[in-house]
């Protein structure tokens, strides 16, 4: 006879939780995990914060980015003029607020170029596999053999400095770690169990491309795609540094940096702002694309 002292049924609390997490999907559990991540939550506070205060910080400001003021010149942080003025009067706290609307325009061309040309181009190498798989690879190879910065400082100067030609640059380069990312992610599961049985039923090649793999790739794609914002944005800023990057009067934080360098020591404040929000952009982007590549990775999920 099986004693009954033994068992003890489980509480209607402890039913529902486990019902709970049984129930949980990928994206909600990946969020729930997130929000523990206390360096990547901060990272991504901040990143939401910085868009808000580019988009609506300078319409409520009584300043303008490329607006002098002669009698103002130079002048030290104040309460009219928070981060200072520079060498020709004009307002330091807007221009970083403009220079930020650039810098995350860049991040979002290039992130939107990872998704659409990385994406499919490795999708479509290593679904086909073979000889067409060996053919674009070899061009990714050619192509990334040469240093990214490099390729984009030579295009700059045939096509003159100009943000229309930096997304001309950044964009003949930087899906590449994408394509390569996405193609390993394809080849290791298109010979899975789901897919072989997706084909048994005949779906379609481009159906089991865009509606089975690309989705089970997803958190690879978007942890590229966090990584390549900032790497964008710092290349920019450097370009615009060296004269290669977005024209004056425009605001980019590498054109501001590189104003504030010429008046370091009489006025290190003109150099300390705009290197600042660099620099605190740079932290919170990579401190999300850690906490991403943490929560979306399948073997970290418990």
């Amino acid at each position: 006879m099986i004693n009954k002292d033994l068992f003890v049924p489980l509480e209607r609390e402890i039913l529902q939780v486990q019902k709970k997490e049984e129930t949980l999907g990928y994206w909600q559990d990946a969020w729930i995990r997130l929000k523990k991540n206390k360096m990547a939550l901060l990272g991504l506070i901040i990143i939401v914060c910085l868009i808000v205060v580019a988009i609506f910080g300078p319409i409520f400001s009584s300043h303008t980015y490329d607006e002098q003021n002669l009698m103002m010149t130079n002048s030290s942080p104040s309460w009219e003029h928070w981060f200072g003025t520079d060498n020709l009067g004009r307002d330091i706290f807007i221009r970083v607020l403009y220079g930020a609307r650039i810098s995350l325009a860049i991040g979002i061309v290039a992130s939107l170029l990872n998704l659409f040309i990385g994406v499919i181009y490795g999708g479509i190498a290593g679904f086909c596999g073979g000889k067409i798989d060996r053919i674009m690879m070899n061009i990714v190879d050619i192509l990334y053999s040469v240093p990214t910065l490099l390729y984009v400082i030579l295009l700059m100067v045939i096509l003159k400095p100009g943000l229309i030609n930096i997304f001309i640059a950044l964009g003949i380069g930087y899906w590449l770690q994408m394509a390569r990312i996405v193609r390993g992610q394809i080849l290791s599961m298109k010979e899975q169990e789901f897919i072989l049985a997706a084909r048994t039923i005949g779906v379609s090649k481009k159906r089991i491309l865009f509606r089975h793999l690309l989705p089970n790739a997803m958190g690879a794609i978007i942890v590229t795609m966090t990584l390549a914002i900032p790497d964008a944005i710092f290349t920019e800023a450097f370009l615009s540094f060296i004269g290669l990057g977005v024209s004056a009067p425009m605001a980019s934080w590498g054109v501001l940096a590189s104003e504030g360098v010429n008046n370091l020591r009489a006025y290190p404040f003109q150099l300390f702002f705009p290197a600042v929000a660099i620099s605190v952009t740079m932290l919170a982007f990579n401190f999300l694309d850690d906490g991403l590549r943490d929560v979306l990775d399948p073997k970290m999920r418990r």
